[in-house]
């Protein structure tokens, strides 16, 4: 004796028209649907806003241990790496749906609505305003930050040491004082030496001061500054 198949869909189709009409079930998921928009539309235009320094109540038995840092150790990757970390409002690339997504989560998950959102990334990453690759964090309470998305491509690992010499005044005498010593060495001193005293001191000294002085003014008089002073300014040229 042959048993037909089952079909399954057949199947749900029937236990549907028992539990809601097809019109009432479409109604239902359109209503579901608008909500989500008009839930995901509330999210960006918070993201748009000036961030409050309000810290976000949150559920602690739901964080993620891993995913809360202090503001000290936010500034000292941001000056390490030359970032800035700043209010979400003055984030003009594209913050992503799946970071979206995650608020919207975060906020079912705490029964709340999220606020103060800031983001780590690079000073061209932001609309910086005149004086005359990246991580999505919310307030949480006594300088320390919950970090809700990361999105793009990873930090390139020698940006670290590409930025070295402009973390501070201190690194940016240091590396004066090693490309000058470079250059005195990479003199050649056999004849000079013998018709002027000292001569490689010399040569240092005019040398750091050339370099210090033409590196200072170039960096100052197109508007830079150093890593500690620029990870929370919105300013590009102060």
């Amino acid at each position: 004796m042959l048993v037909n198949k089952l079909n399954l869909e057949k199947e749900l189709l029937s236990k549907r028209k028992k539990f809601k009409s097809e019109a009432d079930i479409l109604a239902e998921v359109q209503s579901i649907l608008a909500e989500n928009d008009l839930v995901r539309e509330r999210i960006i235009e918070k993201l748009e806003l000036k961030s409050s320094t309000k810290p976000n109540q949150l559920n602690f038995d739901l964080l993620e241990a891993d995913k809360i840092f202090h503001l000290e150790q936010i500034r000292t990757i941001c000056i390490d790496y030359r970032l800035r970390f700043l209010d979400s409002n003055i984030f003009k690339n594209e913050i992503p749906e799946e970071a979206i997504s995650k608020i919207r989560m975060l906020e079912k998950e705490h029964e709340t609505s999220l606020e103060g959102f800031k983001i780590i990334a690079p000073s061209k990453a932001f609309h910086l305003l005149n004086y005359d690759d990246p991580l999505l964090f919310i307030p949480i309470g006594n300088d320390y930050y919950y970090l809700i998305h990361q999105w793009g491509t990873e930090m390139n690992p020698w940006r670290k040491l590409l930025v070295l010499p402009i973390k501070n005044l201190g690194n940016f005498t240091i590396t004066s004082i090693l490309l000058s010593i470079i250059i005195a060495l990479l003199v050649p001193e056999n004849n000079l030496s013998k018709s002027v005293p000292l001569a490689s001191l010399i040569v240092f000294l005019f040398a750091f001061k050339s370099i210090f002085a033409v590196f200072a003014y170039y960096f100052f008089m197109m508007g830079k500054n150093f890593n500690e002073e620029i990870w929370q300014r919105q300013y590009y040229n102060n």
